[in-house]
């Protein structure tokens, strides 16, 4: 394999190739890149098996050829060179990435063991990458780290007509959100890698084709395709969290209540639970700790309907607040225990998004 390529454009795609890749892959193979040279562009793929990705950009190719290299110096290597033009050409049992004043070389693994990377599996829709990256910024954040709850990790994919639904919780919180779909044909109903397509959201900016068979699921955007492996998601569902007993509704600027729950989160306690207290036309936060005190300060709302007054995790309440920075958002709280939700009023928003927190006991009064 003999080809030359821009070194922005061959870095940038082997730090994305290794960036979906999962991190922690014992095996030299499978921690491998596979470069296919043909034609005019070179196609980098990598895959643990289970995730796959496959991506390409343009190169002026002087041989054709196929060859396994180790993913991460690769990267690093093309990432730290400040020169317009790189060649990577196999000189015996290396891979030498060359520039007019250096030469950097890589061991070659055995391509013929690596999986290589599937295509993707038929069409099911698209989706505009921009409001998916808008919808995924909140709702991939609110699925669980805990990698010993595997399917809380993931963010449930599901196409309703001409609608996409996306939505993740890690049991104390859930985010939804729904925003315009082109059907292509089949179902689409998959729990995906939060962590996945919060890195995907990080890069996808064009129209995003999600694929789907009865074992895999696909996200396809520019030259880049990514497949994992088919988790069941049905358990999670919007449709299992009671809605229908909201008696309190506020209407409140969302950046002067972040900043409201930023200062008085000073005084919470040790689990950092503030109290809302709702009025007429204003509502006040609450926080008391045994040790740093207490505060309390007034918010203007629009306030409808009864006088719930529940308490929260202020770094719920501000990540749950965040989404709707620089507007107004609704609040439907619900007596008891039960979860309250945060949406936006503005009914033309192409992204439906509904962020719903559950209430905590109240903070101990000093």
């Amino acid at each position: 394999m003999d080809l030359t390529a821009t070194t922005a454009e061959l870095a940038s795609a082997a730090a994305e190739a290794v960036r979906l890749l999962p991190g922690r892959v014992l095996d030299p193979v499978l921690a491998g890149l596979l470069l296919t040279a043909e034609g005019d562009e070179v196609m980098l793929a990598g895959s643990d098996r289970e995730r796959a990705v496959r991506l390409s950009c343009s190169a002026a190719v002087h041989t054709s050829g196929r060859v396994l290299v180790p993913a991460k110096p690769l990267a690093e290597t093309l990432r730290a060179l400040d020169v317009p033009m790189v060649r990577l050409v196999v000189e015996g049992a290396r891979l030498a990435v060359r520039t007019p004043n250096a030469r950097f070389a890589l061991p070659l693994l055995d391509a013929d063991l690596h999986p290589g990377a599937p295509t993707a599996p038929p069409l099911a829709g698209t989706v505009d990458g921009k409001l998916l990256v808008s919808a995924l910024a909140t709702v991939a954040a609110t699925a669980s780290r805990d990698d010993a709850l595997p399917l809380f990790t993931g963010v449930r994919v599901r196409a309703d007509g001409d609608r996409l639904l996306l939505a993740a919780s890690d049991r104390y919180r859930m985010a939804l959100a729904s925003l315009p779909w082109t059907p292509t044909g089949g179902s689409l109903d998959a729990l995906v890698p939060a962590a996945l397509l919060a890195e995907i959201a990080k890069q996808a900016r064009s129209t995003v084709g999600l694929h789907v068979d009865q074992n895999r699921v696909g996200v396809a955007w520019g030259s880049s395709v990514v497949t994992t492996a088919l988790l069941d998601g049905s358990f999670l569902s919007e449709n299992k969290i009671v809605t229908s007993t909201t008696d309190t509704w506020l209407s409140v600027d969302a950046d002067a209540f972040a900043a409201a729950v930023r200062r008085v989160a000073l005084y919470a306690d040790h689990r950092g639970v503030l109290k809302l207290e709702v009025g007429d036309n204003e509502f006040r936060l609450r926080g008391a700790d045994q040790q740093a005190g207490e505060a309390e300060e007034t918010v203007k709302a629009d306030v409808d309907g009864g006088r719930t007054s529940p308490s929260f995790q202020s770094r719920f309440l501000l990540d749950a607040l965040r989404p709707f920075a620089g507007g107004q958002v609704r609040v439907a709280i619900q007596p008891g225990m039960r979860a309250t939700i945060f949406s936006s009023p503005d009914p033309d928003n192409p992204v439906d998004l509904r962020y719903m927190v559950a209430p905590m006991r109240p903070p101990a009064t000093p």
